[in-house]
């Protein structure tokens, strides 16, 4: 391998903005143009005038027309590639791997992955009726990333087309395919929960403060109501936060010509990717993700199958680190993540992991040899690893996602047809229940298996009898029975048959 073709971190650069009075926030431009100043301090100065590749995580708090030129233009740059992309949690694993891949190619010399959002600020000016100084022009148009491009009319009339209430989709299967009680996955949960907020406490730079315990977690309260069964407001993303994040990444010949010290620098190793299909009701069951254990499986083959000394698992909801542990085999005392997790730390929407990669950087300076980042977009849907190290690859950076899609694809069972049924009996594929502000139901959501297929039905806040069962955590509701009946907006509702 020829070192202009060997891909390397070299500048990494966070900014947090904690300011109570919103008319002095910072702006998104600013927090990114500030981490990237930082990053490009942190490689030793004089590269960011010649990025030649930006890539902008989806910025979602504040409206531009052209976020990547605005941004470039800030720090004097003018780079061949200035992209603004689209919606995902896992978008700053996918570009830092697409950098890596365009340098190994040699279609590029210096690389920027970069994002911010200020959604704590933006809030505060709301409720405060204060129009921020702020630059705001028309949107940019980003197609394909709204939820009601690609999912079913009743899935958005249910409320059951937005990542809170979807997730719990897979939670609640996947505790029972584990043979857990709800109270079992619940007590789990915590565990987990409460070893991403220790790690926050210890950061400087996380969002929230202040250790939080699995019993504090579990426990509901005033402050920790249900928002969509079974999480809590403790088990989910806080992206009410005001943080930036940058990566600048080179080449291995270009980083010494930089004179960058060899400890510095942090090897991609090669990364993996595949999604699920868009429409979560067209996969084939709940219980787990087979692009996520295509992702994890590949990325263990990239390490050579040597442990991880530290990662970064995906942290939105319980259910995608708790998959991700069984997937990779590891112990569950294993540190999950290097910053945080999305609850504790923050979650500046789709740019947490621009964040944890820096977190990564870190350590792998400090003298960790491995390392895991897993991130993951959309409904369970689109999911990216990248292994990084503080030592050199053994082999060239390789492209494998479309085999990985294949593999992903191949793994599919039957997928059930959708089912027009409005009477008759079914039986609980999973569930959620949609919690309002004030503690009261909403309703409850079950996908329902047929004897002619799946769909998606109502059962009404007011069936208590029901709503007591789902919520048991001495037993599964998964495979219960019950009736279906029409109602006055053509969605089915269902009762459970006690």
């Amino acid at each position: 391998m020829s070192d202009a073709n060997i891909p390397v971190i070299i500048g990494i650069g966070e900014t947090i903005d904690r300011s109570v009075d919103p008319s002095i926030g910072l702006e998104p431009l600013q927090l990114m143009r500030l981490a990237l100043e930082k990053a490009n301090e942190d490689a030793g100065g004089g590269l960011l005038r010649n990025v030649d590749s930006l890539d902008v995580v989806n910025v979602r708090s504040w409206p531009y027309a052209n976020l990547a030129n605005e941004l470039s233009h800030a720090i004097g740059a003018a780079p061949r590639r200035a992209v603004h992309g689209p919606v995902g949690g896992e978008s700053p694993v996918r570009y830092l791997h697409e950098a890596a891949l365009r340098i190994a190619r040699g279609e590029s010399e210096v690389a920027v992955v970069v994002g911010a959002e200020a959604q704590s600020t933006v809030t505060k000016a709301e409720r405060a009726s204060i129009r921020l100084p702020w630059k705001t022009e028309s949107p940019e148009e980003m197609p394909g990333s709204r939820a009601k491009d690609y999912l079913s009319a009743r899935a958005i009339k249910l409320g059951v087309a937005m990542p809170v209430t979807v997730y719990p989709f897979y939670e609640v299967a996947s505790a029972d395919a584990w043979g857990q009680t709800p109270g079992e996955a619940q007590e789990e949960t915590g565990r987990l929960w409460e070893r991403y907020a220790k790690i926050a406490a210890e950061n400087p730079d996380a969002w929230t403060k202040g250790h939080h315990s699995a019993d504090e977690i579990t426990r509901l309260s005033d402050s920790n109501r249900l928002i969509a069964w079974p999480y809590s407001k403790l088990m989910v993303a806080n992206p009410s936060v005001n943080m930036g994040a940058a990566l600048l990444i080179t080449s291995l010949a270009r980083a010494r010509a930089a004179g960058v010290a060899p400890d510095r620098m942090v090897h991609v190793w090669g990364g993996v990717a595949a999604n699920e299909r868009r429409d979560y009701m067209n996969r084939d069951q709940f219980s787990r993700s087979h692009a996520q254990d295509v992702v994890l499986e590949g990325a263990l083959q990239i390490a050579g199958n040597q442990s991880f000394d530290t990662m970064e698992l995906y942290s939105c909801f319980p259910c995608v680190p708790k998959m991700a542990f069984r997937t990779l085999g590891v112990a569950n005392d294993v540190a999950p993540t290097v910053i945080g997790g999305l609850t504790f730390f923050g979650a500046p929407l789709s740019n947490y992991m621009t964040h944890a990669i820096c977190g990564m950087v870190r350590e792998l300076r400090q003298g960790k040899r491995l390392g895991l980042i897993y991130g993951q977009g959309e409904f369970v849907t689109k999911h990216h690893a990248v292994i990084l190290s503080s030592a050199p690859a053994g082999a060239p950076i390789t492209d494998r996602r479309e085999a990985s899609q294949a593999l992903c694809e191949a793994r599919y069972g039957a997928v059930p047809p959708a089912s027009a049924k409005t009477t008759g009996t079914a039986t609980i594929e999973t569930f959620t229940i949609i919690y309002k502000r004030d503690g009261s139901i909403a309703s409850g959501v079950v996908i329902l298996r047929t004897n002619d297929g799946r769909l998606l039905a109502r059962v009404p806040a007011n069936d208590e009898r029901t709503i007591s069962r789902l919520v048991n955590l001495e037993r599964s509701s998964i495979g219960l029975a019950g009736t279906l009946h029409p109602s006055h907006d053509d969605i089915p509702e269902w009762r459970a048959e006690l």
